[in-house]
């Protein structure tokens, strides 16, 4: 499993940014234009009815071959036999890297967020699949922001597949290549456009165009 590498174009879904759209509307259209990483990221959602979006969504992921990450919870990717799971900071004292690979074995993916030069330094070493870096600009998942001064250092260093997340968006997203990033990661950049499929169209050939210079 653990197919990571060959993977640009990072969704977070969350219903909070849909526009009163369905979660599964969404990420069929946005698989449609060309995300192959898809992240559930409902962290107020009852567990029950968690677990069935989630199956919906793996079912979605496994027949589009799509990457499908699980947010917090490494117990809840073997329930759902997702890809794997992406944990924060605030997650690693509960379910620390270690204590999270135990959890899932080698062959699934563990991704962590990074937000800071140190923070990133130590996931580089950890026994971890990707780094999720940000937030680069203003977004509201985050009262802060690191800007993009840093992304050509961590790009260079990063020993990982290495995704830029954070208010990133068609307006922003050469800047951001322009500076060394290879990945990206996005919530509302896509979810909230009025045409999910073609936003991400758009971002995938961004990231296509730039990666053939």
């Amino acid at each position: 499993m653990r197919r990571i590498k060959d993977r640009s174009l990072y969704l977070v879904l969350s219903e909070e940014y849909g526009r009163g759209r369905a979660i599964l509307e969404i990420a069929s259209a946005a698989v449609h234009g060309g995300v192959d990483i898809l992240q559930m990221r409902e962290k107020a959602m009852p567990r029950q009815e968690l677990i069935q979006l989630g199956s919906r969504l793996s079912d979605l992921c496994k027949e589009k071959d799509i990457t499908f990450i699980v947010n917090d919870d490494p117990l809840l990717v073997k329930e759902l036999d997702a890809d794997g799971v992406h944990l924060g900071q605030e997650d690693l004292g509960q379910f620390s890297v270690e204590h999270t690979r135990a959890i899932l074995g080698k062959n699934r993916i563990i991704g962590v967020s990074t937000h800071s030069a140190r923070q990133f330094k130590i996931a580089n070493e950890s026994d971890i699949d990707y780094i999720a870096f940000g937030p680069i600009y203003p977004t509201k998942t985050k009262d802060y922001y690191l800007g993009t001064a840093d992304i050509k250092i961590v790009a260079e260093m990063a020993k990982k597949p290495l995704f830029f997340i954070g208010g990133i968006n068609l307006s922003n997203i050469d800047e951001v290549l322009r500076e060394g990033a290879k990945r990206v990661a996005l919530i509302r950049g896509i979810s909230e456009a009025d045409d999910v499929a073609s936003a991400a169209r758009s971002f995938k050939e961004r990231l296509k165009a730039h990666l053939k210079r």
